[in-house]
């Protein structure tokens, strides 16, 4: 996808060939620009977007509201520090990226059986209003809730001009939000985690071509002792 839910790379920029980095960067590369990183804007949308679900359809005495905050915090946290680790161990980067990987997987599992408890329905994956919450780039859980109050309020008319705003009955209605606000979260997770299969990939990829911290000490060390009165 392009625009804000784009592809990104390893660590968010242009990638280079292993031994010309280490010659060009040093020992220790340029690392932690996890604040550039889609992942890591779409996951801390989702964490903000989970926050306020939370305080609005989930008991605040339940196990649940807790697990779902910490599930989506993780995810970002973990993006973070896999970045912020990135220059001394890929292969600390890689677990702490799938890391934050498989919370966000826990996390639209906590979604999806809000939805099946409660006789909701579950988008399905080719159901216009996940094209059009896509196609609105929110940046913010404001934006995300402007939204889905907009749907709510005017539904979205499909490629027959038809709405496919709720038909349920004014006794039913009250159950919309929610259940737009959870499918909508769900779409952002859906997302995050393309984003982060995609950087998990470009991660490995990586690994094997450039090799660790250990490999690049290693190369530095060989080229160390091809030049030794460099720098004298």
């Amino acid at each position: 996808m392009g625009g804000r839910y784009g592809q990104n790379g390893p660590d968010g920029r242009d990638g280079q060939s292993g031994k010309a980095k280490v010659k060009e960067e040093g020992l220790i590369p340029k690392h932690g620009g996890y604040r550039k990183l889609k992942s890591f804007k779409i996951a801390q949308l989702v964490y903000d977007v989970t926050v306020r679900f939370c305080d609005r359809y989930i008991d605040k005495r339940s196990r649940t509201q807790d697990q779902m905050v910490q599930a989506a915090r993780s995810g970002v946290q973990n993006i973070a520090e896999g970045s912020k680790a990135s220059g001394t161990s890929k292969k600390t980067e890689l677990k702490l990226t799938n890391v934050a990987r498989a919370s966000l997987e826990e996390l639209r599992l906590d979604f999806e059986d809000f939805i099946r408890h409660r006789g909701l329905v579950l988008w399905e994956s080719d159901d216009p209003l996940r094209v059009s919450l896509i196609s609105r780039r929110c940046a913010t859980a404001g934006e995300v809730a402007a939204w889905v109050q907009h749907i709510h309020e005017t539904g979205i008319k499909d490629e027959n001009g038809l709405s496919t705003s709720s038909t349920r009955s004014t006794k039913s209605i009250k159950s919309t939000y929610p259940e737009i606000s959870a499918n909508a979260a769900l779409v952002l997770i859906g997302v995050a985690c393309s984003l982060l299969d995609r950087q998990l990939s470009a991660q490995a990829c990586a690994f094997e071509q450039e090799g660790g911290f250990t490999e690049r000490l290693y190369q530095k060390r060989i080229q160390a002792r091809k030049n030794p009165y460099r720098g004298i």
